[in-house]
């Protein structure tokens, strides 16, 4: 030991160690133990001189009340490595426990986890008492939290604690065990429980059992013993095992264990006797032993013909085999049936069912834990009453309701009152008039089930079209089969032809998914042979039989009925029993076929035929899975496989069939005359169909074509197609920008599958790279097979640039009602996240698109080959408030039609758009508002707003909560705004119609006719001027000339010898330029220059005045009537000169004071520099209209 010892302590002289001395109290028993190995952990004595004698195992015991140095050695720490157990005893006698207290001794090697146990001995029938000191406890079933574990370990088994509880008390017998299990390091009370001893009283408790209820008390078979005992009056009685109660009232019952719910389990039925119109009690309802485990059956008699309903408020779910319910309550429903015979059914709490409808005696039982409460149900009965429905066959239609089931207590009845027929297991409705059909039973479609028959004969009318129809509103509920019986001519056939979908074979007597499973037969001269079972769905698409059949449909109750709509015809003459018309699927597929009867016989001499459509370039093999020869007694079995214009092959069963064959075929198998007393012809077999097409190859190659990406995807239904990218077959191919890739095509028509090709336009890598571009398609390669459906840009700018968009062949058009693009050839313009802006075509009236956002433009056109010419121009500039800026100049001829981005559904929250609309001069655009939708806006609001160019002022401005504006008229070109809120619900949208019109100007009107009034009254003073002057010129024809040497002459003067109409002295010979317009005249020498003959003296003439001017001049008065002049005339008129008097004429345009002669302005004399026609200068405001401003992209 001291050599192991050494050893232990050389191995453990790099591990974590702990010396310390203790002394274990008297009466306790300290155990020191490490679940750790001897060679990883150890606790050793260490004693001798220099505590050199030491002895190391994992576990040790310590003797009470002796001191004994310890040391501890752990390759890990030791507080975690070992654990303490200090055991005392707690002897009692009938009275009296020693010791009292029960201590811990709680510093005795508190570095570990330890555990303080007291073990209670008492004599038989007593019972320990401990008192908790301290904290009181709880019962619990998990783990402490606080670290400290507190348990009572008894012969039934054990109870955990916790602190922190109402539990002041424990209660032992003999054997029991009480434990508190604390931490390392934990700080554990010195005393924790006080022991007293007294003798054994059992549990008491009193019980009611009526007359109706039995509860049966039993000890389970491995509890302790203990007694259950009663008393009833002087008399006591005690059982160990078993005890019945019924029929007591406010019984004291006592146990001689202090749990007997541990111990005991009870077991408790109760009678419900129901007449036809109650139940007593009508309810199911148990409250005593309520603290045991019970188990509770009511049993429920009825009389016959009476319903029998219970009643859960909480529900029930019904459990299947194998299931359990979650809470461990469940009940079980168990109905005695008429025929002795019992149908169970179990339940969990907690489902939809909350009635149960039962017939004939019923019990419910439920298992209940310690506890649990009962969930009562209420109890009621009824008269079994029938169903009754009201019934009319169609024409030539037999309905027969035939008992399926054997309950006998339900019959199916004719008529009502006292005419009513009914039968026990048939009847037969032929008559086609209203009938009632009443049933005894309140769900007969759990005991009969109903065919509906039709006869159809083809011998002497036309049985063309659809005329086999199923009847869905007769009898829903109930199992149905709805047959139709077939007729021809002897040597005819009657030929069923299935819809698109087909047929699908199956082995006879199976059901199809669908539960519509349907069969066909024909009638032989031997009997009726079944040409096979069928269900929807398959390949095979016309069954011919011969002469005489049957088509049966097989449905359950309550299957929506969901019949193929297949159609009936008289079909050729044939020697086949059948002809089964198959059209095998493209791609590779099994089809499983069987003969007439299988897995019966094939009737003897008969043959029957398979018609197989193969698809093109497919292969079909033959393989014969499953098939029994018959012994001939006459001719052969023969499999004859014939394809068109070819010869005939013959093969036996046994023959190598058909392999990797291609085109349309027929089978047709022949059975011989046989032995009946063996086995006769069957035969299953597979038809297998493979593809044998050549795939279309194609190499792409995206380097030349920068950006350039495609996508081929499936747009068909032939799930045959299979394309593949570099070998790998997918559903859609992707062929990334800059990559080649290798592509097959197998099986794939060009309509089934769709090319479409993008492109990615980064324009602007920073804002000094923008550069204008041009959206047009590269030349893909040639080997593709099919045509390019679509093609997209998208297109990337920087966050301060604005994408342009242009057609380079005019202007665009937006795709809406009443303006639709054609859709052989559009553009749809989104934005980067898939938002649309909206479907344009060209030939409209949007000369450009701004779009302050990433762009994806997709151009779809039916023929890419024929373009030739870009789509759009893309320009950039620089970055605009809004998120979309329309350029719009509407036609004359049409009105225009505008939406908001992504119609007809909402706009983006928190976005703007803007159309500058162009009005020509001369118009005026009349606005209408159409289909104008607005959210209820969560932020901030919406906005729609019109403003003349160039004006601040607002026409119009609208928000979301505001009285809309439906109509708008607008004289010049404007602008028109509209912002969208953050919605919380609805969107923001509207459509606007534009239409131009001529404007009727009411001033321009109104000057024209003052115009044509002030003329007027010119012309009117003008005639009345020359009325006056004429006067004048009668009353003073003589005048008077002042000549300055001479004297003042005065009229009739004879110095004149003529009168001025008769002399000359009125013409001029010359005019004096110079004295004229001498003002303008700047060189002096201009007189000197003149003709001589203009110098001298002139008879008859006019000399320059060259007399005094010294002396003053006369007067002479202006008459006072004479009317206003101008301020300035550039010659005289004529009235005032020498020149004769002339006839006035009326004013022309050029006469006006609006009009000037272009002529006399060209120089400052007034003369004329050309001959021309007159050329006037319009110098009056009238009738001018106002110019539309000139746009510009600066104006904007």
């Amino acid at each position: 030991m001291r050599l192991l010892g050494l050893v232990l302590l050389t191995a453990f002289a790099s591990s974590e160690h702990l010396q310390t001395a203790v002394r274990p109290d008297e009466g306790s028993a300290v155990t020191v133990s490490s679940v750790l190995p001897a060679d990883q952990c150890a606790v050793c004595t260490v004693g001798g001189v220099n505590d050199t004698q030491k002895s190391c195992q994992s576990s040790l015991s310590l003797a009470p009340g002796e001191e004994v140095k310890l040391l501890f050695n752990c390759s890990q720490a030791v507080e975690q490595a070992f654990t303490v157990t200090i055991a005392r005893t707690v002897e009692c006698t009938t009275d009296r426990c020693s010791p009292t207290m029960l201590e811990t001794q709680p510093s005795l090697l508190s570095e570990f986890s330890r555990t303080f146990t007291w073990e209670l001995k008492a004599p038989e029938k007593t019972v320990v008492g401990l008192e908790i000191l301290g904290h009181g406890l709880m019962e619990t079933s998990k783990p402490c939290l606080g670290g400290f574990q507190y348990s009572l370990t008894h012969t039934n088994g054990r109870t955990l604690y916790c602190r922190g509880g109402s539990e002041t008390h424990l209660d032992g017998l003999n054997g029991a065990v009480v434990s508190l299990q604390v931490k390392p390091k934990a700080v554990v009370e010195s005393v924790l429980f006080q022991a007293s001893a007294g003798p054994l009283k059992g549990q008491t408790m009193v019980v009611t059992v009526d007359s109706s209820t039995t509860a049966v008390v039993r000890r389970d078979p491995a509890a302790p013993e203990c007694d259950v005992c009663s008393a009833d009056g002087s008399t006591r009685e005690c059982r160990a095992n078993e005890k019945t109660l019924t029929n007591v009232e406010n019984l004291s019952l006592e146990f001689s264990c202090l749990k007997p719910q541990d111990v005991f389990s009870v077991e408790v039925k109760k009678k419900i006797e129901c007449t036809q119109s109650s139940c007593t009690p009508a309810a199911g309802e148990i409250d005593v032993f309520k603290d045991f485990r019970r188990s509770i059956t009511w049993d429920i008699g009825v009389p016959q013909r009476t319903v029998l309903t219970l009643d859960f408020p909480g529900g029930l779910k019904e459990m299947f085999e194998a299931e359990t319910c979650p809470d461990g309550h469940q009940y079980s429903v168990s109905t005695i049936k008429s025929d002795g015979g019992t149908r169970t059914t179990s339940y969990c709490r907690g489902g939809t069912v909350s009635h149960l409808d039962l017939f004939g005696a019923t019990s419910v039982t439920t298992q209940l834990l310690k506890g649990s409460e009962v969930d009562s149900f209420t109890v009621r009965v009824a008269p079994r009453g029938g169903r009754m429905m009201s019934v009319m066959p169609d024409p030539n239609t037999i309905i027969t309701i035939s008992r399926v089931s054997s309950e006998p207590d339900c019959s199916v009845c004719l008529n009502k009152g006292p005419n009513q027929m009914c039968k026990p297991t048939q009847l037969t409705l032929k008559d086609p008039y209203n009938t009632t059909v009443e049933f005894t039973c309140p769900q007969p479609q759990h005991v009969f089930a109903v065919e509906i028959n039709r006869e159809i004969d083809c011998t002497e009318t036309s049985c063309s079209g659809n005329i086999v129809q199923a009847e869905s509103s007769l009898f829903p509920d109930f199992n149905r089969t709805f047959t139709w019986d077939l007729k021809v001519v002897s040597t005819r056939a009657f030929q069923l032809d299935f819809p698109e979908l087909g047929m699908r074979q199956i082995p006879n007597k199976e059901i199809c998914p669908d539960e519509h499973t349907y069969s066909i037969v024909t009638y032989l001269r031997r009997g009726p042979a079944t040409i096979g079972t069928f269900c929807k769905g398959g390949t095979v698409t016309t069954i011919l039989a011969r002469y005489k059949g049957r088509v049966s449909l097989q449905v359950p109750g309550n299957r929506k009925l969901d019949p193929v709509d297949f159609k009936l015809n008289v079909g050729p003459e044939t020697s086949m029993v059948a002809i089964v018309k198959v059209n095998l699927p493209r791609g590779v597929s099994s089809t499983d076929f069987i003969t007439a009867n299988y897995p019966s016989e094939f009737p003897d001499n008969q043959q029957m035929q398979w018609d197989f459509a193969v698809p093109g370039m497919h292969n079909y093999t033959m393989h014969f899975q499953d098939h029994t020869a018959p012994e001939c007694l006459a001719k052969e079995v023969e499999v004859e496989y014939q394809k068109e214009d070819k010869k005939a092959t013959k093969l036996t069963l046994t023959d190598s069939q058909p392999k990797h064959a291609q085109g349309d075929f027929n089978m047709v198998l022949r059975n011989c005359e046989t032995n009946r007393t063996l086995q006769g012809l069957t035969l299953n077999y597979r038809v297998s169909v493979m593809r044998s097409g050549h795939p279309v190859l194609c190499a792409v190659d995206l380097t030349e074509h920068q950006g350039v990406s495609l996508q081929i995807e499936k747009v068909g239904s032939d799930p045959f197609c299979e394309m593949s990218i570099n070998s790998k077959v997918e559903e859609k191919l992707n062929v990334a920008a800059g990559a080649k890739a290798s592509l097959s095509f197998l099986d794939c028509p060009n309509e089934d599958v769709r090319l479409t090709a993008s492109k990615v336009i980064a324009a602007c890598q920073d804002t000094t790279t923008c550069s204008a571009t041009q959206l047009t398609v590269p030349k893909l390669d040639s080997c593709l097979p099919m045509p390019l459906h679509s093609f997209t840009w998208h297109l990337q700018i920087p966050e301060d640039r604005t994408v342009d968009l242009t057609s380079p062949t005019g202007s665009l058009r937006q795709s809406l009602p009443g303006q639709e693009c054609d859709p052989s050839a559009s553009l749809h313009v989104a934005e980067s996240d898939g938002f649309s802006v909206g479907e344009f075509c060209f030939a409209g009236m949007i000369p450009k698109i701004q779009v302050h956002a990433n762009l994806s433009v997709t151009a779809t056109v039916s023929d890419f080959s024929r373009t030739k010419e870009p789509f759009l121009n893309v320009s950039f500039s620089q970055e605009i408030p809004e998120t979309i800026i329309y350029r719009v100049s509407p036609e004359e001829s049409s009105p225009t039609l505008l939406a908001t981005p992504n119609w007809p559904g909402g706009m983006r929250a928190s976005s703007t758009v803007s159309w500058l609309v162009t009005v020509p001069s001369q118009y005026e655009a009349h606005l209408q508002f159409l289909n104008v939708s607005q959210p209820r806006c969560r932020e901030r609001h919406t906005d729609f707003t019109v403003k003349l160019l160039g004006d601040e002022e607002e026409l119009i401005s609208r928000r979301e909560d505001e009285a809309p504006v439906d109509k708008l008229t607008v004289s010049r070109s404007f602008y028109l705004n509209m912002s969208n809120c953050i919605p919380e619900r609805g969107n923001f949208g509207t459509m606007t119609k534009i239409v131009l019109q001529k404007k009727s100007n009411l001033m321009v009107i109104l000057l024209g006719v003052a115009g044509a009034l002030l003329l007027l009254l010119t012309l009117l003073a003008v005639v009345c001027f020359l009325i006056r002057k004429n006067k004048k010129d009668k009353q003073a024809k003589e005048s008077s000339i002042y000549i300055g040497k001479g004297n003042i002459f005065r009229p009739n003067d004879g110095h004149f010898s003529k009168t001025r109409s008769d002399n000359e002295s009125h013409v001029y010979a010359s005019i004096d330029e110079a004295m004229t317009y001498g003002h303008l005249l700047g060189d002096s020498s201009y007189a000197d220059s003149m003709p001589a003959r203009f110098n001298g003296a002139q008879v008859d003439t006019y000399n320059t005045f060259t007399g005094p001017t010294s002396s003053g001049l006369p007067e002479i008065l202006e008459p006072d009537n004479e009317p206003e002049m101008e301020m300035f005339t550039t010659f005289l008129d004529p009235s005032d000169s020498f020149l004769p008097s002339r006839p006035r004429t009326p004013i022309d345009r050029q006469d006006s004071l609006g009009f000037q002669d272009r002529r006399l302005l060209d120089s400052q004399l007034c003369t004329f520099k050309s001959t021309g026609d007159i050329n006037t200068i319009r110098l009056s405001g009238v009738n001018m209209e106002p110019q539309a401003p000139v746009l510009s992209e600066d104006s904007f």
